[in-house]
């Protein structure tokens, strides 16, 4: 593996920085303020083929890979404008789709993810399961009347579901002959009679809402299922590892924005006879966090490397590192650039204070810190398994 990227790899980094540099923290701001949504941002980054990167090139896409998905997710956050819907749309449904969907769903939706003009949502998470998808009760049935599939239950904390045109949802089919259920995936169409959805207040500064959402009986066309009735739990396995990469690099990005405004403004805010960042207290957590910064970017890239290698099962281990990484080093360098900032550090006006939701929550989602810990102590150290 060859940690300096290529030409065109930088020539990508570059080129979203430079777009996402118009937008930058006070847009996300006053989109969250106002209720607004990213169209601007979104639009611009589709129309320039920055959303479909990793989307095949017979599709439309440009055909690479994770790694430079991932420099798209987190240049777009190192201007202050992260993306949180780049994580569930191109990363995870655009990929579970290419990998696992028919033939017929590729050429449906792949074209449109690649020029960002369809967006969707993802829906695993449910108020009684957890951590754990083996209690996941969203349940899909042949419709009696042999129309397709109707779906029941029940979704929480689904990201962004309003401004979506589908949600990728994880079910489980029942086998009406031996009542069984299996894993599943549907792709549902957002104005599909029997969904609905109501948003949850969070105390995050994010355009990006959350929302509980509800199937009664949704009717569903036999191609709304993703690959087939055996493409359930491979379609899924599809989508984890994308997802846990991209979130890196989100964070990654996250933390590169409030470095660099900690370190700007221990550079230019005198108290005394020099600048504040003079001062080994303030000078030292930010040259500590911008070490565990660089580490969980290194990360990061190792893991998306290894995913776009076909290496699976090395990128699944390397996903949930770079995650806990980018997720403690984000967490330690908003801090720090807090500090730094003294009481402007919880002003809305220097736009630190507001990232401590987002970086807060890297440590819960998508996948918490603890089972990331359960993870490395089962699979890599060899340890009994403690659930």
């Amino acid at each position: 593996m060859d940690l300096r990227e290529t030409d065109e790899q930088q020539l990508l980094r570059s080129s979203v920085a430079t777009m996402a540099a118009k937008y930058g923290h006070d847009y996300l701001l006053e989109k969250a303020r106002t209720g607004g949504k990213t169209t601007e941002l979104w639009a611009e980054a589709g129309a320039n083929g920055y959303l479909g990167v990793a989307v095949p090139a017979e599709y439309g896409g440009g055909g690479a890979g994770m790694v430079e998905l991932a420099i798209v997710a987190e240049e777009i956050a190192a201007a202050g404008c992260p993306l949180l819907l780049l994580v569930v749309s191109p990363a995870i449904a655009a990929t579970v789709i290419a990998t696992s969907g028919t033939v017929d769903q590729k050429e449906r939706w792949l074209p449109r993810f690649a020029d960002g003009s369809v967006r969707m949502s993802f829906a695993i998470t449910e108020p009684d399961a957890g951590s754990n998808s083996h209690r996941i009760t969203t349940t899909a049935r042949r419709d009696p009347d042999g129309k397709g599939w109707r779906l029941s239950g029940t979704k929480y904390y689904i990201s962004g579901v309003d401004e979506t045109d589908a949600t990728l949802v994880v079910a489980r089919l029942e086998d009406a002959g031996s009542g069984t259920l299996r894993p599943a995936m549907f792709i549902v169409p957002t104005d599909t009679p029997g969904m609905t959805y109501q948003p949850i207040e969070m105390a995050i500064h994010s355009p990006e809402k959350q929302f509980t959402v509800f199937f009664d009986d949704a009717l569903l066309p036999d191609d709304a299922l993703v690959g087939g009735e055996e493409a359930g739990l491979s379609a899924l396995f599809a989508g984890l590892n994308p997802e846990r990469i991209t979130v890196s690099a989100y964070i990654n990005g996250i933390a590169r924005y409030a470095l660099g405004k900690g370190v700007e403004y221990a550079k230019t805010r005198s108290v005394w006879k020099t600048p504040i960042g003079a001062h080994q207290a303030i000078a030292h957590p930010l040259a500590k966090s911008h070490i565990e910064v660089e580490l969980a970017r290194m990360a990061t890239t190792r893991a998306a490397w290894f995913y776009d290698q076909g290496d699976h099962a090395a990128a699944g281990e390397a996903a949930n590192i770079a995650k806990y990484s980018a997720a403690e080093a984000a967490i330690n360098a908003v801090d720090a650039a807090v500090q730094a900032h003294g009481g402007n550090g919880m002003s809305v006006e220097y736009g630190v204070g507001t990232l401590i939701g987002a970086v807060r929550t890297a440590r819960i989602a998508p996948v918490s810190r603890e089972m990331i810990l359960n993870f490395v102590a089962q699979h890599t150290l060899g340890l009994p398994r403690s659930y």
